[in-house]
């Protein structure tokens, strides 16, 4: 089966005051089906507009060419001014790989939709980064240095022919850079000063390229230059971030602007750390902080998790703790509310009717079980009951690494909270999906069989989701088994208090595997693939019989404390 491409695409132009004209860039989106509008982010300091949207390449590609016309007709760049350096109505253009898609086939859809915006547009364009045509372009400041008042000069020399489109600016709509990148996430670190020469002195600080070396470490002093001629630079102290300090009005206060071209290199939370560091060094303090756009649902994970752990502090909690201590952590909600549903791609992109089951309310699962409906059955609710026993092996280790008096065991607990945090998160994933292989049984059976060929296709179609119907329970059967190892290490070592706790989790658990190993078997009847069966049969049945044994165990111990 193909795998689906999903990509992100960026779009900045150069509009953040005037609504309708925002409003009508962005509503191009909406006509292209297969693609998500996910968030419009304008900036009237800047005069800018962040456009996210997500989507099959194809579609993708399509929506930008139609926001990057609707730009062109209502941008005017000769009338243009704003904080941000900008050289064009849609200034950049960048590709991002979501998944199912390598950076090289990104960049190839970049090419595609750069040539169609030189051609029919009659736009110059530059590719950047990872679609870039040479290295000297592969830098977005390089390309824009000049901004769009110097383009009509620099354009004209060899080495800046477009890649595409014509080499002479467009004087109404400029000059446009697309290309494909890593997710690269604009973040801002707000500053106790209004002094924009001083928020500077912070960004050279944390920036990759540092700040130009001059004679005696005088600001003022003379520029201290190489054998070639060219500034010798002090490195900054995070790699692969670009930075510039700016005074914001609308704000009232200074910022350090930069771009995490690669988080994985510098994570969004050590850039605000470095900004706090440089601040402080300088007698100013960071405030707060602003992500422009969207951002990976991990860069907050990270940062959660990062804060979580300088407490000393168990990261075994819900996504949702771990994002809100990163939010308060950061001040990301220092000049307006910071909603997670907006601001996280991954969220962004969540279809709410994808996962119903594990969406509800408790009363709600409990009615919808006993409803006359047949589906969620057995499957679900063993996949939930597993959930719930690791749930109480994960408490046991939060609270046994917040328990007085064992603050040096914290991290020790913290890795087994963590554990159990992912396991409860894949069966909880399973209680959906055991019902949506429930379903796809019965799409198949309902398939035409009116001639022998619609009976070989329905036949074939009943094996294979009944194959699924199986997998799902054993997978359930699978990831139970794992709890196992958390909660007796719970029993054994964790706080004395909550160990019946731990008993009951490891019930829950037994409950999960011999339910699913039940609904497995239920669905092997029809199953004519003997080997699958086979070795479904003789692992499941081991599985089934290691878990009884495990539970009696784990009460064991617990009956030994009481």
């Amino acid at each position: 089966m193909k795998k689906t491409q999903i990509i992100e695409c960026v779009p900045n132009f150069s509009e953040g005051v005037n609504q309708d004209v925002i409003n009508q860039i962005a509503a191009q989106v909406s006509t292209v089906e297969g693609v998500k509008l996910l968030d419009v982010d304008p900036g009237k300091a800047t005069n800018r507009t962040v456009v996210t949207m997500v989507g099959e390449p194809s579609a993708v590609i399509e929506a930008a060419f139609r926001c990057i016309k609707k730009a062109a007709e209502l941008i005017d760049m000769s009338k243009h001014k704003g904080e941000h350096p900008r050289m064009g109505a849609t200034d950049v253009c960048p590709l991002i790989p979501i998944s199912g898609i390598t950076m090289e086939e990104t960049a190839e859809y970049a090419h595609k939709l750069a040539k169609r915006v030189g051609e029919e547009l009659d736009i110059p364009v530059y590719m950047y980064e990872a679609a870039a045509t040479s290295p000297e372009r592969s830098n977005l400041s390089v390309i824009r240095a000049g901004e769009y008042e110097g383009f009509a000069e620099k354009i004209k020399l060899p080495e800046w022919k477009p890649d595409y489109g014509p080499a002479k600016l467009n004087v109404r709509a400029g000059a446009t850079v697309i290309g494909a990148r890593k997710i690269l996430v604009a973040y801002n670190v707000n500053l106790n000063t209004t002094s924009e020469r001083r928020a500077n002195s912070v960004a050279f600080d944390v920036r990759e390229q540092g700040r130009i070396k001059r004679e005696n470490d005088d600001p003022a002093g003379a520029i201290i230059k190489d054998e070639t001629g060219e500034p010798l630079r002090i490195p900054g102290k995070c790699k692969a971030v670009k930075g510039i300090g700016w005074y914001i009005p609308e704000y009232g206060l200074a910022q350090v602007s930069m771009n995490l071209t690669d988080t994985d290199v510098t994570p969004m939370h050590i850039a605000f750390e470095a900004c706090v560091d440089s601040a402080y060094q300088r007698g100013m303090r960071v405030t707060g902080s602003e992500v422009v756009g969207m951002l990976p649902k991990k860069a907050l994970i990270d940062a959660g998790k990062y804060f979580l752990e300088k407490q000393e502090r168990s990261t075994g909690i819900s996504e949702e703790e771990i994002i809100h201590i990163a939010v308060k952590s950061m001040g990301l909600d220092e000049l307006g509310p910071f909603d997670p549903k907006k601001k996280i791609i991954e969220y962004c992109m969540q279809d709410e009717g994808a996962n119903p089951l594990i969406g509800m309310t408790l009363t709600k699962f409990a009615e919808e079980t006993a409803s006359e409906s047949v589906a969620p059955g057995g499957g679900s609710v063993s996949a939930y009951v597993g959930a719930l026993g690791i749930s109480l092996g994960t408490m046991v280790a939060n609270l046994s690494a917040h328990k007085r008096g064992w603050d040096a065991r914290w991290h020790e607990f913290s890795m087994w909270a963590d554990r159990g945090q992912d396991i409860k998160d894949r069966l909880l994933a399973l209680v959906d999906e055991d019902t949506r292989s429930f379903n796809a049984i019965i799409t198949a059976m309902r398939m035409p069989k009116s001639n022998d060929t619609e009976k070989k296709i329905r036949s074939a179609a009943i094996q294979e989701a009944t194959k699924y119907a199986i997998q799902v329970p054993f997978a359930v059967m699978k990831t139970s088994m794992e709890a196992y190892g958390v909660i007796e290490e719970m029993v054994r070592e964790g706080n004395p208090s909550s160990v019946t706790d731990g008993a009951v989790g490891a019930l829950c658990v037994n409950t999960a595997v011999q339910g699913a190993w039940m609904n497995a078997l239920v669905n092997m009847s029809g199953l004519k693939d003997e080997e699958f069966k086979k070795n479904i049969l003789e692992e499941g049945k081991k599985m089934a019989e290691k878990s009884t044994e495990l539970s009696k165990e784990i009460a064991n111990i617990v009956l030994q404390k009481l």
